[in-house]
């Protein structure tokens, strides 16, 4: 169904309009002088689209820049011309091709453009021996890429940091910290931890909870950070805004005049707390010898090589830049009561004896304060306030309490609300509990509330509501308490059992704040709950991790209270434990990310379904993609494809036997040429949460359950196998399965035209494919609208080629594989093959192979042997009789997999399981073969001919001398793996990676 995106589009830029009372100069425009894979790296991996939405304001981003790309100075400089004005703010790659930065640098400036340019590298080394050859001098910037998203922003608020600084500081107050830091590798990763740290600060004071618009303006009115890069302009900062700097982060081997230092740094805050004693300063340094001189100096150190350096930054900020209380205080200055909050503000505002009023009214202390906090729409309502105006202090009281209050209210009317016991809706709010960030799937999950407030699907689907599960979502903040508190930080990075971590954290106590108020959350929410991660890493652009970290399942129906509390403490301290499990530092190793850097929201949510004979289960679950990985005609890849379940939609996203189905054209039948084979891969079984005594875990259950359950009807079919016939329906006698073929024919259920919508809007929001989990529940009072509740909302990695490699022309005797289904571009070069031999093995030892393979990539890992990997089956399921169970840690060094069907059996390709998705977020080369249905070539005879290095059950590690050659041409989805030697010569600094794998 169309849907009119230029309108949606219009409803949600108004909120974003309006606030031009500070940062008078901002980006406007932007101009990107790179490669067309350099953009993508820009817009895809940060994240510019998702700002523009709204998504992550959390990433510091003032206003949505308009992004417009030239391959080269040549062309930038025309594009300039023909648009004055509009470019302010201008990204250049090292790697432009008609001339150096600086050539470029200087002609814009001669132009009489008013740009500032930031040079943007992507590779430390390249990046250094670029600015040493050029001479690079007359750039205002540059910046190292590191996979960071933040960086974007980081640079964006920098550049209009420098812009804004004095104006700001002088006409509005605003707050500066300097950082003096002459490396691009530190301060590119500096910063984006400190503007960051300053966003969460303010909301650790203002108690977050606010709208857009409001955020928004916040973030303009954060405090400043002035970037150095010579101990002069540190000086020349620190005299000019001396008075409203908040604090000093700074190296200790700095240059002065560009000429290096041993201790200019040192020197620097000597002088800072001799001209100002009450600013803290940090040193940090690969040197540890000057610790001493640091303490000496009344500055903190940090040592620079420190595993937690980052996290001594934040906690720099938190602990020393902070703002203050308000103190209430008589005339003579005599304090008499401290508000921290602005809702301790207005209960101080309703008792605090007439003469105090009356004295901070007199000297704008109260629309100072707010205007601190960035509060500014109250702030202003109070300033023109003249207290002469009153004749008694009730009614300068009544009007500030009148702002303050509706100010509060306000506030609470927002998406994402602070929870509160008195106001909370249990069958509607998304409620966030504790500061900080809400997380990747958190904060998709309030991105799709955001998006269906604006549009609304009542008039397309009357009998349908659309909505998230109600819940509320623990911020980092309650994370980084609960380790702090308990004093687990480095014991959690540096311990490598899982059991361990599990045990530490189960007894570790929990925040008491936070403690109460899920007790609140408890007296309101009956029911079932799912306790689900929520880190900052998962469903982000780049690499969105799926399925990496822990979710549990509660009944939530234990009669005591205190008992129901209980177990939900033990269970989000498990998802807490799996932030730093095997399986998450695996993934983590394979991308830019520290596991340092790693921080757990966690959203727990009312389980969708009903309660049926001790069961509890929605009718039917599953997940989406805007993107069909295997599309065979008549579908089309950007038609999508769609994967559904009786019972709980886990069994899709663990590989098991499902309906999948495209939302554009549901009618069309699956992949199998008969019935037996449908029936062979339909679902035979589903899965519920035991409810009652002895429950509170999840079980499978057989279809015969469901059809006394009654939830068989709809999605039923049965199969006779003496016909060889599946027939809709369940009123026959015969073999039950489930196909859903009654549903998606005669459209009882519109499931697929919602799902068809909901991937169009989430594709437009998020400006890239979407996968997206889903769970109906029909078993609602009379009259009710039956309820189609979204999981979770998170973008869809996909490769998109840079170079189109050449996979034509290899005989089959030159190849081991060949395959018209592939995942990925590029070229890997690999020495050792990890096979699982289709004759030897046998599905009932499925399990035992898993970990054999894991034994072998733990080896190989290692020795740092890339490896490609061959098996039967689907790779990742958790059915151990559709393919092999393997987690990510098991196969972390593959970087190419093949799965084929078994000698007997077919099964279809893993798209959609959290298992494929991370392999599509790394990279990783997947190559699906069918040579029963001429899908492909994968010789097992020439496999069984090779000399084996160690054979293990099935499993047998093959190594050659001469390299065997993998090339994957993501523009066609094709892809072949040569014999050894076969493959063209690979390129001087090949690295065994893929070329590229980009998301779409």
């Amino acid at each position: 169904m169309p849907i009119d995106v230029e309108q949606l589009r219009r409803q949600l830029w108004e909120e974003h309009t309006g606030f031009q009372n500070l940062v008078p100069h901002r980006v406007g425009d932007i101009l990107l002088v790179m490669s067309l894979y350099d953009r993508f790296i820009l817009e895809q991996d940060g994240q510019l689209n998702e700002i523009a939405l709204g998504q992550v304001l959390e990433l510091n981003f003032t206003r949505t820049p308009g992004l417009k790309r030239v391959p080269s100075g040549r062309d930038a400089l025309k594009t300039m011309a023909d648009e004055p004005g509009r470019f302010n703010l201008v990204l250049v790659s090292p790697t432009i091709p008609d001339m150096t930065v600086d050539d470029l640098t200087r002609r814009i400036r001669k132009a009489g453009h008013h740009a500032s340019v930031v040079l943007l590298g992507y590779d430390a080394s390249h990046l250094t021996h670029y600015v040493r050859r050029e001479k690079v001098r007359l750039v205002d910037a540059a910046f190292l890429w590191q996979g960071d998203a933040r960086i974007l922003p980081s640079i964006v608020n920098m550049v209009e940091d420098r812009w804004n600084v004095a104006h700001d500081c002088s006409r509005g107050g605003v707050q500066v910290i300097l950082l003096l830091e002459d490396s691009t590798v530190w301060y590119s990763s500096f910063l984006p931890e400190i503007y960051d740290e300053l966003l969460r600060h303010t909301r650790r004071v203002l108690k977050e909870g606010v709208n857009l618009a409001h955020r928004l303006l916040r973030l303009r009115a954060r405090p400043k950070v002035v970037l150095c890069t010579d101990l002069q302009d540190a000086r020349q900062a620190l005299d000019d805004y001396g008075q409203h700097v908040l604090g000093v982060i700074s190296d200790v081997e700095v240059p002065r005049r560009g000429r290096p230092t041993k201790l200019g740094g040192l020197r620097f805050a000597r002088e800072v707390k001799r001209r100002y004693p009450d600013v803290p300063v940090l040193l940090q340094s690969s040197r540890t010898d000057v610790a001493h001189k640091a303490e000496r100096a009344g500055a903190a150190f940090l040592q620079k090589h420190s595993p937690t350096l980052l996290s001594g930054i934040r906690r720099f900020l938190r602990d020393y830049v902070a703002i203050g209380d308000f103190v209430f205080r008589q005339p003579d200055g005599a304090e008499v009561s401290r508000a921290r909050t602005l809702e301790d503000l207005v209960e101080q505002v309703r008792v605090v004896p007439d003469d105090v009023l009356h004295h901070h009214g007199t000297h704008n202390h109260f629309s100072a304060w707010l205007r601190a906090r960035t509060e500014f729409t109250v702030a202003n309502r109070l300033r023109p306030v003249d207290v002469d105006d009153y004749a008694a202090a009730p009614e300068l009281r009544a009007v500030l309490l009148h702002a303050l209050e509706s100010h509060l209210w306000e506030r609470q009317m927002a998406a994402l609300v602070d929870f509160d016991p008195d106001r909370y809706d249990p069958a509607r709010d998304f409620a966030r509990i504790g500061g900080g960030s809400v997380g990747g799937k958190a904060r998709g999950l309030a991105f799709v509330r955001y998006i269906l407030a604006h549009r609304s699907l009542t008039a397309i689907f009357p009998t349908v509501r659309i909505a998230v599960p109600p819940g509320v979502v623990l911020g980092t903040e309650v994370f980084d308490r609960f380790m702090e508190d308990n004093d687990l930080v480095e014991f959690a990075l540096r311990t490598e059992h899982d059991q361990t971590l599990d045990v530490r954290f189960e007894m570790a106590s929990f925040p008491a704040e936070a403690r109460r108020a899920l007790a609140s959350f408890l007296e309101k929410m009956k029911g079932p709950l799912a306790v689900r991660s929520s880190s900052l890493l998962e469903d982000s652009y780049y690499q969105p991790f799926a399925g990496i970290y822990e979710t549990v399942i509660l009944t939530n129906d234990d009669p005591d209270p205190r008992h129901r509390l209980r177990e939900l403490l033990r269970a989000i301290k498990r998802v807490y434990a799996s932030t730093f499990h095997a399986q998450a530092r695996a993934f983590l190793q394979a991308t830019p990310y520290r596991l340092e850097e790693e921080k757990m929201a966690v959203a727990i949510m009312k389980l969708v379904g009903g309660e049926r004979n001790g069961r509890f289960y929605p009718d039917f679950a599953g997940a989406a993609q805007s993107w069909n990985f295997y599309a065979v005609p008549p579908l089309q890849p950007d038609e999508g494809m769609a994967a559904a379940v009786l019972g709980l939609g886990e069994q899709v996203v663990e590989g098991a036997a499902c309906r999948r189905f495209s939302p554009r054209r549901p009618a069309i039948p699956g992949p199998w040429n008969s019935p037996r084979a449908l029936a062979e891969n339909a679902q035979r079984a589903f899965r519920a949460l035991v409810m009652g005594p002895g429950g509170g875990h999840i079980d499978t259950f057989a279809l015969a359950d469901a059809e006394r359950d009654g939830t068989l009807g709809l999605v039923g079919a049965t199969w006779q196998p003496q016909n060889d016939a599946v027939y809709d329906g369940i009123s026959r006698p015969g073999i039950r399965l489930v196909t859903f073929g009654t549903l998606l024919k005669y459209d009882l259920f519109p499931l697929a035209g919602i799902l068809d919508i909901l991937l169009g809007l989430g594709s437009f929001g998020l400006n890239t494919p979407v996968e997206l989990e889903f769970a109906v529940n029909l078993d609602v009072p009379r009259g009710e609208p039956r309820e189609f509740q979204i999981l979770q909302l998170r973008p869809l990695v996909i490769s998109r080629e840079v170079e189109a490699f050449d996979i034509e022309g290899f005989e089959d005797e030159q190849l081991v594989c060949r395959s018209g289904s592939v995942m990925g571009n590029g070229r890997v070069d690999v020495h050792d093959l990890v096979v699982v031999d289709r004759v030897e093995f046998d599905r009932k030892d499925s399990r035992a192979v898993a970990r054999t393979i894991g034994e072998l990539n733990a080896e190989l890992v290692k020795q740092q042997r890339p490896y490609a990997l061959i098996g039967v089956g689907r790779w990742g399921s958790r059915d151990p009789w559709l393919g092999i169970p393997v987690e990510w840690a098991q196969i972390s060094g593959a970087r190419a997999i093949v799965e084929t069907a078994f000698s007997d059996m077919e099964v279809e390709p893993s798209q959609g399981t959290h298992f494929f998705q991370n392999l599509s977020a790394l990279g990783v080369g997947y190559f699906t073969v069918n040579p029963k249905r001429d899908r492909g070539l994968l010789d097992w005879g020439w496999l069984g001919d090779q000399r084996v290095l160690s054979e293990r059950g099935s499993v047998r590690h093959l190594r050659f001398r001469e390299p065997l050659t993998v090339l994957m041409n993501g523009r066609q989805t094709e892809g072949v793996i040569t014999r050894p030697g076969v493959g063209p010569l690979a390129d001087p600094d090949e690295t065994g990676y893929p070329t590229a794998t980009l998301p779409l």
